[in-house]
């Protein structure tokens, strides 16, 4: 069964093939069933894949190169199309595949009445299995492929309704910013093949002393400015507020389970190189904690229920980052997969909340849902308590395990982490607060606006099917929309069991070992040292909900905690906007301008100019007359005879 492996992307793969020739005369909601349903296959094969590989034992036993052809056997370089099965990344493609399976479920109630639904199942599909060969190439290049076709398809679904300047400007930063993210990426493939020539991950690790110290850390450098860009670290994040102009299943998409993780999964599959460079370790978690925190207080100003969102997933990254660079290897997957339970769900409730509104996404204008709402309000608030770090939900202990490794490993970033997590617990209860407490706001809209907000749902071409807010009281969804909000509410609540001690022999996790070998960080503390670290941040979640429930739910404005340097996002895209894109529209204009029009242009035309010229000349001596040509002939013998003559004298 190991060698089924190659179902996992295909399914998916072909099920996008199938609704981009036929999608339209499958049409609603049948072309969403088709969409989900291959993807619901992929998992369902997943889970018999992972089946599979526990039942082997002994060393090597879990690693599984599966060869499906050649692909470049070009001089020393022989890449095959190869699939590695072993823990890691049967554990990324279980959780990529469930999760994904709900989202597609979640969209056909959400996506309903829009004029390109089977388009938007298209691009969900080829997301699903560019994400799957992802994690599953065996070699740099397959991951390199599944890379790129993540970032294509972010394109297609951020800027989805592309008739919106907004969404499509949005499409094209996300792909810009990836595409330097992508720089680093292809550099670290030719370094390593220049050190080891080969591409094969299991080759490239078991060569590792082909590479100098410097080495070392110039391809972990590298590698982690992809995952700055794909997982959008500090610079390179602003990307991720503005694709919240996609559909709000897309946000949940690439948010939770999917493009945002590759970042964090190619650190981990880099383990081996990464633990053997303390400086590009200590930069990963620098980098993580710093942006953590940046992104937790602009996270507590927006009013973008979505945008609220976005910072906090960029937020959780950083945490992921902070346990890569710390080498807590397993504690950053333990949190990849506790986020993609409780922010699917925390993105699939705002979409709710959005349908039931009528489109409106402005947490000023919204307010005691939770009287209209019981569903998505109770399985949100499982999502809020379990990303504020509240016991026992899965966010306490995955991000607690998180936090205990940097606490061994260097306190100033524990630090930088204990705060940010009071933080996570504040911005999130705001919104808690101000979406589902307080007055209902929307009620206060004057009819305008309500209608002003019905004709942008409708200018994007995205019906709901009902009445909303703007005709009436917020309603739930169909059940395809709710279904999901339960499964991801329970797995919220009781996926902190995934790493807990239950018994000796209980250990989920721990079957990764032989992924990260003894090169995975042990702290070293005592049991007294992690009862009160648990306390801590217990204490630190409990002070971040109980100073904003109050503030926000008595007032939904309050200027003097939302500094307008944190509503735009420390004015960072501002900066890369006036440092880097205007002086760049300026190059990229003089080099049209004189470049392209007066260098290139004017030697091609200068070349035209002069060959015409010379045609000019020489059309003169073609008169046509026979005794013009006969007198040059006569003349040019007469001529080769006299220097033949003179070379006979000499």
């Amino acid at each position: 069964m190991i060698h089924l492996a190659y179902l996992l992307p295909l399914l998916p793969l072909v099920g996008g093939f199938v609704l981009a020739v036929g999608g339209r005369r499958l049409g609603e909601p049948l072309a969403g069933w088709l969409g989900t349903g291959t993807v619901l296959g992929s998992f369902v094969i997943t889970c018999i894949e992972f089946g599979a590989l526990l039942g082997r034992s002994g060393p090597g036993a879990r690693s599984v190169v599966q060869v499906l052809w050649s692909w470049i056997p070009v001089g020393g370089l022989r890449v095959h199309v190869t699939l590695l099965v072993d823990p890691l990344s049967m554990t990324m493609a279980l959780f990529v595949t469930g999760i994904s399976a709900l989202i597609h479920l979640y969209s056909i109630g959400y996506m309903h009445g829009d004029e390109d639904f089977s388009k938007f199942f298209v691009y969900l599909n080829l997301f699903v299995a560019s994400m799957l060969l992802l994690v599953l190439g065996g070699n740099m290049l397959v991951t390199f492929v599944g890379w790129e076709g993540v970032g294509a398809c972010s394109y297609w679904l951020i800027s989805f309704w592309f008739h919106r300047d907004t969404a499509a400007s949005a499409g094209k930063k996300a792909f810009i910013y990836n595409r330097v993210g992508d720089v680093g990426f292809l550099l670290a493939i030719f370094l390593v093949f220049d050190k080891t020539g080969s591409l094969d991950y299991q080759v490239v690790f078991a060569h590792l002393g082909a590479f100098d110290p410097a080495s070392r850390t110039a391809v972990c450098l590298l590698l982690f400015l992809a995952a700055a860009g794909k997982s959008a670290q500090i610079p390179l994040f602003p990307w991720l507020a503005d694709a919240m102009e996609g559909p709000t299943p897309v946000s949940a998409l690439i948010h939770a389970a999917t493009m945002v993780t590759a970042g964090v999964y190619l650190m981990c599959r880099f383990n081996p190189m990464l633990s053997a460079s303390h400086d590009a370790q200590l930069v990963v978690a620098s980098v993580g904690a710093a942006t953590a925190f940046v992104a937790a207080t602009i996270g507590a100003t927006q009013h973008d229920i979505k945008k609220v969102l976005a910072y906090s997933t960029v937020s959780q990254l950083g945490y992921m980052f902070l346990a890569v660079g710390t080498g807590a290897y397993e504690a950053a997957i333990f949190l990849m997969i506790a986020h993609a339970f409780y922010k699917g769900l925390l993105f699939l409730g705002a979409g709710s909340v959005i349908h039931a509104m009528d489109d409106e996404q402005d947490l000023l204008r919204m307010g005691n849902l939770r009287r209209y709402l019981k569903l998505t309000t109770v399985t949100f608030g499982v999502a809020w308590l379990a990303i504020a770090g509240i016991p026992p939900l899965s966010g306490f202990w995955a991000k607690g395990d998180v936090l205990d490794n940097a606490f061994a490993f260097n306190k100033a970033l524990w630090a930088v982490g204990i705060v940010t997590a009071a933080l996570t617990a504040y911005y999130l209860t705001r919104l808690m607060a101000m979406a589902f407490f307080g007055d209902e706001r929307w009620r206060e809209l004057p009819a305008s606006a309500a209608a002003a907000g019905s004709a942008a749902g409708a200018a994007h071409g995205h019906a709901h099917g009902g009445d909303g807010a703007a005709h009436g009281r917020p309603h739930e969804g169909p059940w395809v929309m709710g279904l999901p909000l339960v499964v991801l509410a329970v797995l919220a609540l009781l996926g902190g069991a995934l790493n807990l001690p239950w018994h000796p022999s209980w250990d989920p996790l721990g079957w990764l070992a032989p992924v990260f070998g003894d090169r995975l960080f042990t702290p070293d503390l005592s049991g007294g040292t992690q009862w009160v670290l648990g306390v801590v941040d217990s204490v630190m979640a409990l002070i971040g909900l109980g100073v904003a429930l109050p503030l926000w739910t008595r007032r939904a404005q309050r200027p003097e905690l939302e500094p307008a340097f944190l509503q735009r996002a420390w004015y960072l895209d501002a900066a890369i906007d006036t440092g880097v894109s205007r002086p760049g529209t300026v190059l990229a204009r003089f080099a049209a301008a004189v470049v392209d029009n007066r260098v290139i242009d004017g030697a091609v035309n200068g070349s035209a100019r002069l060959a015409g010229a010379l045609g000019a000349g020489l059309r003169k001596a073609q008169t046509g007359y026979v005794r013009q040509y006969a007198l040059g002939i006569v003349l040019g013998m007469v001529a080769l005879l006299a220097y033949m003559a003179s070379r006979a004298w000499m």
